[in-house]
């Protein structure tokens, strides 16, 4: 799939566990991983916007795009 979830290099910039963001943004660590991993088929607007604040950035250094 051409669009890549860059959450787990955000974390690791704000030196933040899966934990702490799961705490943060109210989701399980479940589906937290599943959406780390990039095996999410979808991500919700209300799930990005709060995955945005509490890493402070922007939807774009979370979510790429590369051609195949």
């Amino acid at each position: 799939m051409p669009i890549i979830v860059n959450v787990d290099v955000m974390m690791a910039k704000r030196k933040m566990s899966l934990n702490e963001l799961s705490e943060k943004v109210d989701l399980t660590l479940s589906n937290l991983s599943i959406l780390k991993t990039g095996k999410a088929k979808a991500v919700r607007f209300s799930t990005l916007d709060a995955i945005c604040r509490a890493l402070d950035c922007q939807p774009g250094d979370v979510l790429e795009y590369r051609s195949e």
